[in-house]
Parts: structure tokens; sequence; C-alpha cells
């Protein structure tokens, strides 16, 4: 099975990683933009946790994980609920983990437990601490951070397809991690992450429309008009439910930025996760 990726050109998976593309639970990241609210006052913004999902597998396996940590990396935001982080915001996660907290949950119930115990993977998911190259604790690169970094930079236009090639050639690894082998890259890299946090998660914009969406969503929960488990379903299907439970007019000041100049900007920068990268 061929997979065409933005940043990673064409690629191929078969056997258990194209079993787990074609379920329906991983087919549902399609339609769950990773960016939370940011595509409806930005369609531009419109990758998905299925992109990014692929692209974290790609760096492990174009880096030399082995066959579990690469699906492992294939999965790890298989239990991510509509919206992504914005519902973090709606239950009031600050480590903005809410997707972590019922993973176990989500996997059970899917076929993806089927899809492993076919290929004796079935035990791959209890923990994520022995995957090096999928998941580090900040300042460290690992293939999440990286492809997420690269990713939301490279669809808002702040870096382009050459300084991902450049940057991809300065990868490497090292005793089971990432590194990265040069100077000038090393900083380019510290310094994207920087302009990721500070120009793009705290873009006015783009705090005000997930802030806005999670007040929504949280006004909705409380009237009884959509539940946790219809979280578990795509953006779409959550837009179709609000629109159809008296919230339109809501989402429609939402993508055309009313109250958008009396927000609180700074109130809604400071609620964000820290992430500093030396």
């Amino acid at each position: 099975m061929n997979i065409a990726d933005t940043l990673y050109g064409n690629f191929e998976v078969e056997g258990v990683f194209q079993e787990i593309v074609l379920s329906a639970p991983f087919q549902r990241l399609k339609e769950v933009h990773q960016g939370g609210a940011l595509y409806l006052v930005n369609p531009l913004l419109n990758h998905t946790r299925f992109d990014h999902s692929l692209g974290v597998y790609w760096l492990v396996t174009r880096f030399g994980g082995n066959l579990r940590e690469r699906a492992a990396a294939m999965l790890h935001d298989l239990s991510h609920t509509a919206f992504s982080h914005v519902i973090d915001a709606v239950f009031d996660h600050k480590e903005v983990d809410f997707h972590e907290t019922i993973f176990q949950e989500v996997l059970s119930s899917s076929t993806i437990p089927s899809i492993l115990a076919k290929y004796n993977l079935n035990d791959i998911l209890n923990s994520f601490d022995n995957y090096t190259l999928l998941e580090q604790p900040l300042p460290e690169i690992c293939a999440d951070r990286l492809d997420y970094t690269l990713r939301d930079l490279y669809h808002a236009d702040m870096i382009n397809s050459n300084e991902v090639k450049n940057f991809l050639n300065d990868l490497a690894v090292k005793d089971g991690k990432f590194v990265i082998s040069t100077v000038a890259s090393a900083k380019w890299f510290s310094q994207q992450y920087k302009r990721l946090n500070e120009d793009y998660f705290k873009k006015q914009e783009h705090l005000f429309a997930n802030k806005q969406l999670a007040g929504i969503i949280r006004k909705a929960i409380i009237d009884g008009n959509l539940s946790k488990i219809e979280l578990m379903s795509t953006d779409a299907e959550v837009i179709r439910k609000l629109n159809s439970s008296g919230y339109e007019d809501e989402l429609t000041a939402l993508k055309n930025l009313e109250g958008f100049d009396t927000f609180d900007f700074r109130k809604a920068a400071q609620n964000l996760k820290v992430r500093i990268m030396t």
C-alpha cells in the first residue's frame, strides 16, 4: 500500500501496518485535525492525526526502529478525540494528556488488538517507556516531537520542503535516541520549535479558535446535548451534532472571529502547556 505524505514523500506500508492503516479506528483519524479548531479559522491548517501518525511511523522506520516500535509509533495517537487537544481544555487537563488517560480503554474496545494478535504484537502497547525513538521528555527530540513540529510549521508556511529535507539529512540515531549531527541543524530546529510555541500555538487567531470551541463543547456537554462518547467520533460529526443542537450561531461567530477584539489572549496563552527546548 502506497502512502503519499506531504513532508516525506511516497512510502509503502504492508503486513500489520497496512491492516492498521485500513482499520476503522485508524481511518477515523483522517477526520481529526491536528490543530483542533485552527482549520475553522484557517482552512490551510487541515492536516490530521492520520497524517501525523503516519509521519511518526515513517521517522521511526526510516531511522531503524524495530517492528514493535514502528507499530507503537503508528498507533500512539489512536485515542485522540475529535478536535485533538481542544478536549484537554474542555476537561481542564493542563498536561494536555486526556487522550493518554483513555488510551487503553479506547484501544481495548477497538479492532486493533485482534490485528496485532495475528502478528504476535498484542502486548506492544502496554507501555511506551521502551520506545526511545518514539517518545522522549523535553528537551530531548523524538519522532513524535519532530513530526508535529515540522508538519505544523510546514502547513503554516513557516518552513519549506527544502528546509525539511536538509534537516532530515542531519538527523541520526545514537544509543537508541535521535540526535542532530550538525550544530547548524541543531540551532535551526531549536529556533523552529521556539517559533512553533511562540508564533503558532500562541498566534492570537489560534488561541481564540481553540478556546472558543472548547467553551462551546463544554457548554454542550453540560446542557446534555453532547456526550463524552460522541467525542470519540470525528470533527465533522461533532460539528454536525453542535449545529443540530442549537450552537450553530456560536460556531459561526467562532469562524468569523466575532469577539476577537475583546478576547483575553494573555490569559489564554498562560494556560498553554509550557514547552521549552534548550
